[in-house]
Parts: C-alpha cells; structure tokens; sequence
C-alpha cells in the first residue's frame, strides 16, 4: 500500500474527518520517561506502600533507592540508550526492582519468561543482542552472557540518588517478543514516548489514586504486564503481584484481591469467563470478597456479549464492578480502542470501541477507506506505533506502512478485519488471515462463532476448517455448552441465520477451550475429528 496508489475520494475524507473528531490529539508528557514521572511520585510520597508480594511491601523510597542502586551497577556494563537488557524471572518485588534499574540505566528491557522453551529463550537472547541479563539463580540457566542475580545483596550497594537522565523520548523502553508466522518469534521495539502516551490516556480515561491497588497477573512476556507494571507508579498507587502460575486459580486470585485491597484487574476474555464461572458456582459471599474490585479490563481476544451479559449479573450488579474492552496490537503500545461495556442494556456486538489519545484507526479494503458499516483490514496511525520489529526491515517495511492521510508518518497493518459501525465505535470481526474461502465463497470464521455463541445454550465456540482432501472441506465447530443442549437445535438455530456454505457440518462439544500460556484460545490444541 503506498500514497500514490490509494485513491482518497470526497467521501473517504468526510469519513476521515468522521474517525478523528473524537478529540484524539491530547498533549501528554512526551518529554519524559516513564521512570522520571515515578521519581515524582517518589519525591511527593516517599513512605507510601509501592508494591506488594506475598507479605513483603517495598515504599516508593525503597524501591527507587533499590533500582538505583542496581541501575549503576548494570551501566557498568556499558548499557545506555537503545542497548536491550534481558530480565528472566517469575513475579516477585525483584522483578519491577529489575525492571525500573534498566530503564534508569538508560537502557530498554525484554522480558523473558523463565518457562519459555529454551530454543526460544536462547533465540531470544541471540536476536536481540542484549548486553546482559538480570535473573535470580534459582531460574538460571547457563547463557553465554552477562549475568547479574537479583539475589545478591551486593548489587544493592553504592549511592542510592537518582541517575543522571541520558534518555530521549524516542529511545527504546522495551523489546517484547510476539509469535511471528515464519515460526520465529519477533522483537517489538516500544520507544519511551509511546508508553508514556499510553498510561496516560489511561490516567486520564479511568484515574487511579494512592487507594487504588492494580493486581499484576499476565505473564510479563505479554505486553498487558506494561501498563500493570507501570500505570500504579506514575500516580502514587499501589501494584500486588500475584504469585507465579496462579492466574489460572480464581480462588487465589480471589483470596489475594481480598487480602490486598485490590481495585482494578485485567483479564483474557477466555480466562475471565472461567473466573466469572467460579464466582456463579461458590455464590454471593465469595463475590463480596471482591468489594474493593471497582475495574477490570479485558483485551487479547474477541469479548462476547455473553462474557458482558454474564459479568453484569455476577459483579456488577453485586459489587458494582465496571468492564472496558481494550483492543490493541503489541506493535501499537498495548492498546488502541476502548469501549465501556454497558452495565445494564443488552448487546448482541461487543465493538472494541474508539481510539485513544493521539491514534487515528482506519479501515481499509483494497486501497480503499471503507465508509460506515463496510468491512476492511483495520490500520493504525498515531505516536503508539512501535518503531518497528527489531533486526526485521523486511517485515518492517511491509506492516508499517506510509500512512496516506497523514504525510510523513507511518500506518501499522494489523491483519485484524474490522467495520465502522454508525455511533462511531469500530467492531472487530475476526482476523484476516481466519477468512478462508469454501467453494470459491469467502467465509469468516469469527462471524460463524459469534452466530454459534448467540445460541443460548452455548459458552463458548471457535470453527475450523477440516480439509480432507481438494473437493471435501468441513467446517467444524467446536463448542463449550453452559448447559445440555441438542445439536439438531442448534443445526437449526444457525441455518436460519447463516447461508448455507457458513453453516458448519460437523460439531464437537468440549468441556473447555483449550489455552495458551498467557490464556488465549490455542486453536492448534483443539482434538483433530478422530480423537
């Protein structure tokens, strides 16, 4: 897609006009880092409670002091602007300490889970070229790099100020790896000004005071633990990291919510609908555990109506618990789009909502914006944008684009399809590379999901396609019930709402969905139709 071969018609520009008049141009900080604007916080309420693990708390003072002390120690390696520091460890006190120490130092930290496969680790490690690595060394492994053990005291010796700034606004401030369809993971690389912009459309949409408690729960390697990493410490909040692997256990997630006082939460959709099973089946009193619980937020999959329906009439008609919906890619500062779901009508469509500050979307179909209602691969302008995959120009260069509206700026292509629907909220419909075609006949398998899931018996849903040789292809539907149901039913129920080239011919009930490590569907797990 270039500007030359894009035709920008009359109508394209009132529909620009149209998916910009939401204010999105906000001035935010961009001159500073997102350390500098917890130094503030440091230097306004140096005694107040940071951060919380297990039973330990550390002050705003300690913590600053603590990443201090160990920023200088990791310049000693000759770290500074643009040079990536590896960090592997579980969630612990240690982990933000690390986190904060390399951004101080001047330098962009990438996350490493320590259960990652090792070819990935190493991969990881080898690609990046990162001048050293941060670990404790019970999770260590043995890397041919420079090491430092958060464990040892002796890194946390020396002169406790804070460093002196060697940062611009468009240095890096992390790496984050995403699956990359070559089979190699890719390298993210998120500049200082972009997160600042984020969390501060978020301070600014949903604001957090020192009561405030955000739990940290997502897997560090997935870019939601940004914003639960750093919103808290920009504003005098707290953050409780939950111990490592109990995301998928709600009693515990329950019991530390309880227990810490805890505001505000962020869910997978999938992970979300298991958490909100629980609370149904232990009933109200263990609700009512949750009454500090004012905000949770989802995003990393399609939200359903009936996850909003079932979240409504569990939290927030019992605790008054508020949802938004966030939808964003990696390479765009976590998220883009927020929607408020409502707490009380009911919607057959979850939209992901409308930009956030400074992010122009924009939906495109064969170099064409797509007007109101019209489907189209959904593109993303704005100060988010990553400045690219790291060591991939190739690949750079084919996602981020020109931007034709706004000359001299890039646009990122997500891959996602999308609509524009009449109130201005945009509608995500599934990924383009989930379109397949069937006899000549284009289908989009999330739309075959949301009619499935619109059935009422059914929690869950996700179709495939099943080739078993040139001429004979199957859509399977693989489905979670929340009840007994009868499949001639739901035959029924879909063919009357469906042509009859969507309609799915086989169906294979599951007890549940079958999810990836940071809790996303993981359709490469799904039975095969002989098991």
């Amino acid at each position: 897609m270039s500007k030359s071969n894009l035709f920008v018609s009359e109508a394209d520009r009132q529909q620009i006009l149209f998916m910009q008049n939401n204010h999105t141009k906000v001035k935010y900080p961009k001159n500073k880092m997102i350390y500098q604007l917890f130094e503030e916080q440091v230097a306004v309420a140096p005694d107040a409670i940071a951060a919380i693990y297990k039973d330990q708390t550390i002050t705003y003072q300690e913590l600053n002091r603590k990443a201090n002390q160990l920023a200088r120690h990791i310049r000693s390696y000759g770290v500074g602007p643009d040079q990536i520091v590896a960090i592997m460890l579980e969630r612990s006190l240690e982990m933000i300490i690390g986190i904060l120490a390399i951004i101080k130092a001047g330098g962009a930290y990438l996350p490493i889970t320590p259960s990652n496969p090792e070819k990935r680790i190493r991969y990881m490690l080898e690609d990046s070229g990162c001048r050293l690595m941060l670990t404790k060394r019970e999770v260590m492994h043995s890397y041919d790099i420079p090491t430092m053990f958060l464990d040892d005291e002796n890194h946390y010796t020396g002169d406790p100020d804070n460093l002196s700034f060697i940062n611009e606004p468009n240095d890096l401030a992390y790496v984050i790896y995403t699956s990359g369809s070559t089979g190699k993971p890719k390298g993210v690389m998120i500049e200082h000004h972009s997160l600042v912009n984020r969390l501060h459309w978020m301070q600014h949409a949903y604001p957090l005071d020192a009561n405030d408690v955000i739990m940290q729960k997502t897997p560090f390697g997935f870019d939601v633990s940004v914003w639960e990493m750093f919103w808290w410490s920009m504003v005098g909040a707290k953050v409780c990291f939950l111990l490592p692997n109990f995301e998928r256990f709600p009693q515990a997630i329950v019991e530390t919510a309880e227990k810490n006082q805890i505001t505000v939460m962020h869910f997978v959709p999938s992970m979300m609908n298991a958490f909100l099973n629980y609370l149904q089946d232990a009933g109200e009193e263990e609700i009512r555990r949750l009454r500090c619980l004012k905000q949770v937020f989802v995003s990393g999959e399609a939200l359903t109506p009936i996850h909003v329906k079932k979240f409504n009439q569990i939290l927030h008609e019992t605790i008054g618990t508020k949802l938004t919906n966030l939808y964003g890619p990696t390479e765009a500062t976590i998220d883009v789009t927020y929607y408020d779901c409502p707490p009380s009508e009911e919607i057959k469509r979850v939209p992901i909502g409308k930009p956030i500050h400074n992010t122009n979307m924009y939906i495109i179909e064969e170099d064409q914006l797509q007007l109101s209602g019209e489907s189209g691969e959904l593109c993303i302008g704005g100060v988010g944008l990553a400045r690219g995959y790291l060591n991939n120009p190739t690949l750079t260069a084919e996602k981020f684009v020109e931007n034709p509206f706004i000359p001299g700026e890039k646009m990122y292509k997500t891959g996602d399809l999308a609509r524009l629907l009449p109130d201005g909220n945009i509608e995500y419909l599934g990924r383009l590379d989930h379109q397949v075609k069937i006899r000549g006949l284009r289908i989009e398998l999330g739309e075959i999901e949301a009619t499935i899931t619109d059935f009422e018996a059914i929690d869950q849903c996700i179709v495939t396609v099943n080739e078993q040789s040139e001429t004979i292809v199957h859509l399977v539907a693989y489905v979670v019930p929340k009840k007994e149901f009868s499949v001639s039913d739901l035959k029924r129920f879909v063919k009357e709402r469906l042509p009859e080239y969507m309609v799915p011919s086989i169906y294979m009930t599951l007890d549940s969905l079958p999810l990836t490590s940071n809790g996303k569907i993981d359709r490469k797990s799904l039975p095969d139709l002989q098991s």
